[in-house]
């Protein structure tokens, strides 16, 4: 099991665990992940009694699709709608390693030349609040992309909400590498692109994937990954980026893998900054959870936006 499989399964036992999802949604989840026999045994070890979480499907509150944590509106003052007249967005296709990619395309309305932001989505697929994210880029003044990770399978669309983790993790963290690197290359193509200046974004799992981009393409400038599994410490000799961790204080399963990477970050002289967000939990920033700290998120957003103007002005 790659290292970003064991996170999605480990996020899910971990939701389990504190109330967020119900045992229904846990086993179907983790059923696409790791087969529902050894499913069905992560969460008997967690000796918890099953509770339905609230606004889940299994409680009676939710939309019947068995979801337990479906997002809601946005609630974060930078939010940036669709029909925003500073940005110009839309769905995007382009050339992948022997497929057709999917993707989300912003960038500002007005002329110029704009460094390049890939933008990184969570463990349920390129979402709207994904896509409004991704508008918030761009309205500070970049051609951003987001990539689809689950193109190949048809897309986000094509899955309900609580399938979205199984599919990601059949795929191995090369591949979402790969559909990166494409990614770069396609907004490389936009008239309005500096193709010298490229830094990169992640949330959750889109942080680990952030990470991995990193270690992987020497032509990233800046990367942010928000509450994502860093890479192994003998992966960091690669990285080029100037990378800022974002972190919530109240996340102990991915600050307790951090140290290391930071450690060897350190000793080879990589640009490193960590900020750890305190009273927040993982994936404080996403507006449409449950977990959204209004504040220390704006924070986190300006931190980002300020980091990647650093390095990529």
């Amino acid at each position: 099991m790659d290292d970003l499989k064991r996170y999605l399964v480990e996020e899910i036992v971990e939701d389990y665990e504190e109330g967020r999802i119900s045992r229904r949604d846990a086993l179907s989840t983790l059923a696409g992940l790791t087969g529902a026999v050894l499913g069905a045994q992560l969460l008997a070890a967690c000796g918890k009694s099953d509770k339905p979480a609230p606004g889940s499907a299994a409680s009676g509150s939710g939309s019947g699709s068995g979801t337990s944590t479906l997002p809601g509106p946005p609630m974060s003052p930078d939010s940036v709608k669709a029909d925003d007249p500073a940005v110009v967005a839309a769905p995007a296709q382009f050339a992948g390693e022997g497929a057709t990619l999917r993707g989300y395309l912003a960038r500002p309305a007005g002329d110029g030349k704009y460094p390049i932001v890939l933008v990184c989505h969570e463990n349920r697929g390129l979402t709207a609040h994904i896509e409004d994210v991704t508008r918030r880029a761009a309205k500070a003044g970049y051609v951003a992309l987001a990539v689809d990770m689950l193109s190949r399978e048809g897309g986000t669309a094509a899955f309900k909400y609580d399938e979205v983790p199984g599919v990601l993790g059949k795929a191995t963290p090369e591949r979402h590498v790969g559909d990166f690197r494409a990614g770069l290359a396609h907004a490389r193509t936009q008239a309005a692109a500096r193709g010298d200046r490229v830094g990169m974004f992640g949330f959750c799992f889109g942080g680990g994937v952030t990470w991995r981009v990193a270690a992987a393409v020497p032509d990233l400038r800046a990367a942010v990954p928000f509450y994502g599994m860093p890479v192994e410490p003998d992966k960091v000799s690669t990285i080029a980026a100037a990378v800022l961790a974002i972190c919530a204080e109240k996340d102990d399963r991915i600050n307790s893998a951090l140290p290391a990477t930071e450690a060897a970050m350190q000793k080879a002289g990589k640009t490193f900054k960590k900020t750890v967000y305190p009273g927040t939990q993982h994936a404080f920033h996403n507006d449409t959870g449950t977990r959204y700290v209004m504040e220390q998120a704006q924070a986190a957003w300006r931190e980002t936006m300020a980091w990647l103007a650093q390095y990529l002005a």
